[in-house]
């Protein structure tokens, strides 16, 4: 009698498959799954809310160039992928809050407020990583203008990169959520 014993190098089937595994997929399976169940709705809302987030952002820390703000500190070469990314993953996080078309809520309230925390915290922080340091006013008053200057700004690519990673954990979650458990129809 031959006993196979599968080998540490050998990769493993289908989660499922194995005897004592949760046949749900781990979080970063998840999300590829939940897009690919998204409708023209959540898409839509997915566009409307990273170009809102998008202008609202660039218009404010004078990424867009316009009439209204000023930058006092020319911008720098990571301002502007920072600001895309956090505009199009505001938008992807907002529209896992868009109930399907059914009409079915895509999530309780109570599973949406530790994601919906780390999203709006993600977006904050983005927000304070691609504007002007000594434009800041929270910054210049707490530093003072030398202060932003010597302690506020270098420290802008750790908040972009804070920013970045909160929104983005906040998306996968929520994601995996719609995964694990996607509503079809409403709850009674």
């Amino acid at each position: 009698m031959v006993l196979h014993t599968p080998s540490a190098l050998t990769p493993p089937e289908d989660d499922a498959a194995r005897p004592g595994r949760d046949a749900r997929p781990g979080l970063w399976s998840a999300a590829p799954r939940a897009l690919a169940m998204w409708g023209r709705r959540q898409w839509l809302a997915a566009a409307v809310v990273a170009a809102g987030v998008g202008l609202l952002v660039g218009i404010s820390t004078v990424l867009i160039p316009n009439g209204w703000f000023s930058r006092e500190i020319a911008t720098t070469g990571w301002d502007y992928p920072v600001w895309v990314v956090m505009a199009a993953l505001t938008g992807l996080l907002a529209a896992t809050y868009v109930a399907p078309v059914s009409g079915a809520a895509s999530s309780g309230p109570a599973e949406a407020r530790r994601p919906a925390r780390f999203g709006t915290a993600g977006a904050v922080l983005g927000w304070f990583a691609v504007g002007c340091p000594v434009c800041n006013k929270i910054a210049l008053f707490a530093l003072g203008y030398t202060g932003a200057l010597q302690w506020f700004a270098p420290a802008q690519p750790i908040l972009a990169a804070a920013a970045i990673a909160l929104s983005g954990a906040a998306l996968l979650v929520r994601l995996r959520g719609q995964v694990w458990c996607p509503t079809g129809a409403a709850r009674t």
